[in-house]
């Protein structure tokens, strides 16, 4: 189990899970680089026999993004697809899964082309949309999983309507935090079951590292989620896990510079002439914008929308002649770094959601996405600017 500590969000950022070497009095958490551990005799140790099992590094990590998510446990895994592989895992053959339609195509796959093939079934619906999801529960429902936002049409799902009727029907309420981070979102505070997060993104945010993470506060989910993480094997390394740690660090002061950053480029490209439709949170405009305020807040209470913007170019020539002319921006797919990344959905991110389907949500082949990072705004603005002209 985690402690939870009473602590501010950017103060537990820095310290959570962490403290100075025993040996050294290093500050910094070791890179337990080793695969196992001396044992003083059979069975006798000190809390680690094989490093798939536990390290000292990795428990510094969940123990930290734990206490960010206001959560009593962690698992981290090598991937955010080994995270949510390992939520499929809590299910049985026979199970139907309720999902948001707009999920990253990486997820879509793996449920769609692997866990279909074992005897799962899956809904995609429009989650933001209370109706469907309560027309798309069947008898043999256990879970429903979403993002919100959703990746690349930023849709938004209250999660505590949700988890109100995730509890009446006895079902678990998995969420995709990733566009979000603890910072601006804690769905379990919300009443979800379960969160989950690609660590690649903003909680490491410096594009080097690939990583997940489990986080929940129910005991005997936790328990059985351990045992998978250990079963499986699908764990990250000592050095992965420093990384991500070391970055965490600076997460309040990144996700508002992200945030501060997309809110400018937002109301830029409202008002240029080229840009045929503009999808952002921040924005009025944005159909679920009070449930924005609402629910994306920091952990002082205000609102936060988060780096991510999706915008329509009207054609997909149009859309690469401008992805082909950014200099600033990188076209390049993930999200959530310090530097700017451009990507093209449909061709990119998304290419494994057929096109009859991806037309079926909205997700058009004009369809722009960008992950705001944390240069000067400026420069951001004009080389969207001069690629738009």
């Amino acid at each position: 189990m985690i402690e939870k500590k009473q602590l501010d969000f950017a103060t537990n950022a820095i310290h959570a899970g962490q403290k100075p070497d025993s040996d050294s009095g290093a500050i910094m958490t070791p890179i337990y680089q080793t695969s196992t551990y001396v044992q003083e005799s059979p069975g006798v140790h000190k809390g680690y026999e094989y490093a798939r099992t536990a390290n000292p590094t990795r428990e510094a990590l969940e123990a930290n993004v734990a206490a960010l998510e206001g959560a009593r446990f962690g698992f981290a895994f090598s991937s955010g697809m080994a995270a949510i592989s390992t939520l499929t895992n809590l299910l049985q053959q026979g199970d139907h899964v309720v999902v948001a339609d707009n999920v990253y195509g990486g997820t879509y796959r793996f449920f769609q082309q692997v866990m279909a093939n074992f005897g799962l079934t899956f809904s995609f619906v429009d989650t933001s949309d209370f109706s469907r999801v309560e027309e798309a529960v069947r008898p043999n429902t256990r879970m429903i999983f979403i993002e919100t936002p959703t990746n690349p049409l930023l849709r938004l799902t209250d999660i505590a309507q949700l988890a109100t009727f995730c509890k009446h029907k006895d079902l678990l309420l998995a969420v995709d935090n990733t566009f979000m981070s603890p910072y601006f979102q804690r769905p379990l505070s919300l009443g979800a079951d379960i969160v989950v997060h690609s660590s690649t993104k903003y909680l490491n945010g410096h594009s080097d590292v690939v990583g997940g993470i489990v986080l929940l506060n129910d005991e005997s989910i936790a328990e059985r989620i351990g045992f998978l993480q250990n079963s499986a094997g699908a764990v990250p390394g000592p050095f992965d896990c420093w990384l991500v740690l070391r970055a965490t660090k600076t997460l309040p002061l990144r996700m508002r510079q992200h945030n501060s950053n997309a809110g400018e480029i937002a109301r830029f490209l409202v008002e240029h002439p080229k840009v045929e439709k503009i999808i952002y949170p921040g924005l009025p405009s944005h159909p679920q914008h009070e449930l924005a305020k609402k629910q994306q807040l920091d952990p002082y209470g205000k609102p936060g929308y988060g780096g991510m913007i999706s915008f329509e170019l009207g054609s997909f020539e149009r859309g690469k002649a401008f992805l082909e002319k950014v200099r600033v921006f990188s076209l390049a797919e993930s999200l959530g770094g310090v530097e700017s990344l451009i990507s093209h959905p449909a061709s990119m991110t998304h290419a494994s959601v057929p096109a009859d389907e991806r037309q079926r949500i909205g997700l058009s082949d004009s369809l722009v996405r960008i992950s705001v990072g944390v240069e000067y705004v400026d420069d951001l603005i004009q080389d969207i600017e001069q690629a738009l002209e």
